[in-house]
């Protein structure tokens, strides 16, 4: 049996949290994401609906901008790389928690939550 993320998630059902080897990870364009969910068929049907595996549904669902979700997590994840670097480097509490509600500003961000 293969044990790669794809067997895990077809195992499993629900799936898992795949995470870069280095907490700050850089790529050609920048900072990459922290972490990307992989989630096996029988979580997306509880999610997606029992026929989301038909061509037309994975068309859709493929189709989706994923870009404003990427964003706002890279967007996030710096904020809270600077909230840390300004908390060891002792500087004022309130710079600190800039960072936090930075961070909770954007969580009001409307975005679609299945993704």
């Amino acid at each position: 049996m293969n044990s790669g993320p794809l067997s895990h998630t077809s195992v499993v059902g629900e799936g898992m949290v795949v995470k870069p080897m280095s907490f700050v990870a850089l790529g050609r364009h920048g900072l990459l994401q922290p972490a990307v969910k992989r989630r096996g068929r029988e979580y997306l049907r509880m999610i997606y609906g029992p026929e989301y595996t038909r061509p037309e549904n994975l068309d859709r669902l493929r189709a989706r901008g994923l870009n404003a979700k990427l964003t706002l997590a890279l967007r996030e994840f710096a904020l809270g790389i600077e909230g840390l670097e300004r908390f060891v480097r002792r500087e004022p509490l309130r710079r600190v928690h800039e960072c936090a509600f930075g961070v909770l500003a954007l969580e009001s961000e409307p975005v679609d939550p299945r993704l």
